[in-house]
């Protein structure tokens, strides 16, 4: 049992010290054919009430598509048009708004419109339709009907024609029911994405104040990378300091040339793992910044941030590396 305590204790003990030490979908506008594979295959809508827009949803007893009107032609080339009050709206090769319905999903991509509503709704097939200017070619897909025709689906929503919009520009589809709406390039209603506040390019130029960091790791054309306070001066390590029992080597007069690097907050340093930053108590009391365990120093001999006048002083003072280690000249 004896045996057992002890062996405990040495293991806590090498935990203890293993603390320092220890460093030494395809975009573009363009004219993209319509996937037709992949999509889930759609069970039949429940045809109930509201379900798709009953009566204002879709017009009472809609009957065959209005002559001339939007139908069930292919869409050719999609494009991205202007409209008073509704913003960018998507229309198929002949100018005919095209819509989607709140009650199908886009992922996975699924119509909720079949019986009668797709008759007011035509569903807008996926054969030959492509992406014109404004239309990001990626955004388009397709999904299979429970008639086994595959339909039209932009950003995963599937894509209607309405049957009152009689000419080029119609847009009486808008807000038919609470549910359809004239169908942007992102696959969101046009209106809402006409609702979103313009981003004002003040805000956009304007860039948050940067915090400035406590600690940094700055090149050095003749060390590489050395570690850096605040100011930019360089910062030093001793070798009669040690890392590991902490010991400090430089007390009295050493410190009227090399000055104790104070601790810094680790979420203002810069290019330094967070568990080489520490701290130890100087024999006055003061705590001074430790890198891996060793204890770094500022020299005074240095005249302006970068300088590094003060590496392999006496052979004793080496700039510090971001991993706690001496500097070599390169």
């Amino acid at each position: 049992m004896r045996r057992g305590i002890f062996a405990g204790s040495a293991v806590a003990v090498l935990l203890l010290t293993a603390g320092c030490g220890t460093a030494d979908k395809p975009s573009g506008a363009g004219n993209a054919v319509v996937p037709v594979g992949g999509s889930q295959q759609l069970g039949a809508a429940d045809g109930s009430g509201d379900a798709y827009g009953a009566g204002s949803g879709y017009g009472t007893n809609p009957g065959a598509a209005p002559a001339g009107g939007a139908g069930s032609g292919p869409a050719g080339q999609l494009k991205a048009q202007q409209v008073a009050d509704l913003g960018t709206t998507v229309t198929d090769s002949a100018g005919f708004t095209l819509y989607r319905f709140d009650k199908d999903t886009p992922k996975p991509p699924k119509s909720a419109c079949e019986g009668d509503c797709a008759t007011a709704w035509p569903p807008v097939a996926a054969d030959e339709a492509t992406a014109g200017e404004g239309i990001d070619g990626g955004l388009l897909g397709s999904v299979a009907r429970a008639d086994g025709t595959r339909q039209l689906t932009l950003a995963g929503w599937p894509v209607y024609r309405y049957a009152k919009d009689t000419k080029p520009g119609d847009t009486l589809g808008e807000g038919v029911g609470g549910t359809w709406h004239a169908l942007g390039p992102d696959g969101k209603p046009a209106a809402a994405a006409k609702a979103e506040p313009a981003p004002d390019p003040k805000e956009e130029t304007k860039e948050e104040p940067k915090e400035e960091a406590e600690l940094s790791v700055n090149p050095n054309a003749t060390l590489g990378h050395v570690v850096a306070d605040a100011e930019g001066r360089t910062l030093y390590r001793f070798d009669k300091d040690s890392a590991w029992p902490m010991k400090i080597g430089c007390v009295g007069a050493c410190l009227d040339t090399w000055k104790p690097a104070a601790p810094v907050d680790k979420s203002k340093v810069n290019g330094i793992a967070d568990e080489l930053i520490g701290k130890v108590k100087r024999p006055d009391g003061t705590e001074q910044l430790t890198i891996d365990c060793w204890p770094v120093y500022s020299f005074t001999g240095d005249a302006k941030p970068g300088d590094i006048t003060g590496h392999n002083k006496q052979g004793l003072w080496f700039a510090v590396t971001e991993k706690g280690k001496k500097a070599k000249v390169s």
